[in-house]
């Protein structure tokens, strides 16, 4: 996407400095905050494509400011910290981030990575390539179908409902066992395989559920 905008929160100014260079190299435009109290009034005020979010910031914090964003935009998120913990990584994902990079990182590949979400931002609608039926619990594509058990349809419609998102095995859970029951990350994986052998049937060209390394699943189709 020509001509975007880029909000780049990061208090490490050198940081930020750079990685601007890098962004204004596609063309875009840049815009830079170092104190997160900053942050919701300048998205408020002005149209942004992608805002890449440190996590520890001065005045509020990333995890709260993607919290209070995602109560108003559906801008895509990058979020950027030094934690490393698996939980971190996972929480950013709860709380709506889109992706998470963990410092030190390559400014190329935060390009790269914000490249993507302006892709996935200016596709088309266009008809998905699967289609779920959650009365009668049967997906169908290209006239094939195949019925799905309550927890795999649960799991599908829950996916599905925001393509390219990355979600953790415990938002997952959540949708489909809502009776606050306890169950292992295994049983969740467990579904996702067989869910994922049913859908082969219907589209076999596809892998159309990707897991995502030590945070979750996505659903995303190949245009």
């Amino acid at each position: 996407m020509k001509h975007a905008r880029i909000l780049v929160v990061e208090d490490q100014e050198d940081l930020a400095a750079l990685l601007s260079d890098y962004l204004q190299q596609e063309a875009w435009q840049v815009d830079l905050i170092h104190h997160g109290d900053e942050v919701e009034a300048f998205i408020q005020q002005h149209m942004v494509d992608v805002v890449l979010l440190d996590v520890m910031l001065p005045g509020k914090n990333g995890m709260d400011i993607c919290r209070d964003i995602r109560k108003t935009s559906d801008v895509p998120i990058i979020m950027t910290t030094a934690r490393v913990d698996e939980i971190d990584r996972i929480l950013g994902l709860e709380i709506g981030a889109n992706d998470y990079v963990c410092k030190p990182y390559s400014p190329r590949e935060l390009v790269a990575r914000v490249k993507v979400w302006l892709r996935h931002k200016a596709k088309p609608c266009v008809p998905p390539v699967l289609e779920l039926d959650t009365e009668s619990m049967v997906v169908s594509c290209a006239g094939s179908q195949v019925e799905l058990t309550l927890v795999e349809c649960r799991l599908l419609d829950k996916m599905m409902s925001q393509p390219s998102r990355v979600f953790s095995r415990s938002q997952l859970m959540d949708a489909v066992y809502d009776d606050g029951r306890i169950v292992s990350d295994r049983t969740i994986d467990s579904h996702i395989k067989k869910l994922r052998a049913r859908l082969k049937r219907v589209q076999p060209q596809q892998d159309l559920i990707h897991a995502i390394y030590g945070c979750g699943y996505k659903y995303e189709e190949d245009r």
